[in-house]
């Protein structure tokens, strides 16, 4: 799927109740890839029962279009994550709420285990902002994030973020459309490996892309103009870890920041913040639980 296909926005806060819920689940696990029972409730129907969510995707499951996998819990109850087979990503190809961006289907059992931890805790964070927004009259949907954007940052590398979102921030009569690169950090890879993401990003921002048959001296634009009106912000939402730790690891991302010129550069220029999802999970992320990698007191990720 290419970078710009994947990368624009929905255009409604969420699926209108008149769409067969059936189609709205296809639609939200090819933009999404895996999620839970209640995930999926949330996302698309957050009024509903959550036997109504069961029995939609037990209906599919009998039909062939999706099928699921046992989620480990120690409280042994029942937690099922679902995800496309091959015949669902066929038929949500013609799903019009896709807009050209063909699904991944996850090819086994085994597949979708490997996937899971990482893309359970990306839609986390997804229904953190949407409720958040939900509750606050923004606009931000299921399909105003899009996962795994990847663009070119040259030298034949790219970028992969963890999703893109969208949101239009409603104040009165004033509207403000939001973008921003969400990275979601499980602790599971060192320190500084996760600081490197800033140095691609600053690597992204700095990038002009020189097409076919152009003069080398002719003025070049940023290739993520050809997506973007402006750079969208930088957002890392860590969890998988204690308090202490997360702190150390987000001290670790403004280290990079004041130490690193590309990205210096690049905090002159963009909004970078982190914050811990569980503080989004229970606070929401219009509340003060941001901090800004360049320093200073929490605040919201729109005011960072």
């Amino acid at each position: 799927m290419s970078s710009a296909a994947r990368s624009k926005p929905g255009t409604r806060v969420a699926p209108s109740p008149a769409e067969p819920l059936a189609h709205q689940v296809l639609a939200g696990l090819a933009q999404h890839r895996i999620a839970t029972t209640s995930q999926l409730r949330r996302m698309l129907r957050p009024h509903g029962t959550r036997q109504l969510m069961s029995r939609v995707l037990n209906r599919l499951r009998c039909e062939g279009f999706v099928d699921r996998t046992l989620l480990p819990d120690a409280n042994r109850t029942r937690t099922n994550a679902w995800y496309l087979t091959p015949q669902g990503a066929r038929l949500a190809r013609d799903l019009p709420v896709l807009r050209g961006r063909p699904p991944y289907p996850i090819t086994s059992t085994t597949a979708a285990s490997l996937k899971t931890p990482h893309t359970l805790a990306v839609v986390r964070a997804h229904l953190a902002f949407a409720e958040d927004a939900r509750r606050l009259g923004h606009e931000h949907g299921p399909w105003d994030w899009t996962p795994e954007v990847s663009h070119s940052i040259g030298e034949g590398e790219r970028i992969v973020a963890d999703a893109v979102m969208y949101c239009t921030v409603v104040e009165g009569e004033h509207r403000r459309k939001l973008r921003a690169f969400v990275e979601v950090d499980r602790s599971t890879m060192s320190s500084e490996r996760l600081a490197v993401k800033l140095i691609e990003y600053a690597r992204l921002f700095q990038y002009e892309a020189q097409p076919v048959g152009r003069r080398r001296h002719a003025a070049a634009t940023p290739a993520w103009l050809r997506w973007y009106p402006v750079f969208p912000r930088v957002l890392f939402v860590l969890t998988g870890a204690s308090r202490a730790r997360l702190e150390n690891r987000i001290s670790d991302l403004q280290a990079m920041v004041a130490q690193h010129p590309l990205v210096s550069a690049l905090a002159r220029e963009v909004r970078l913040g982190a914050a811990v999802l569980e503080d989004l999970e229970q606070h929401g992320p219009s509340r003060d639980v941001w901090l800004s990698l360049t320093g200073g007191k929490p605040r919201a990720w729109t005011d960072l």
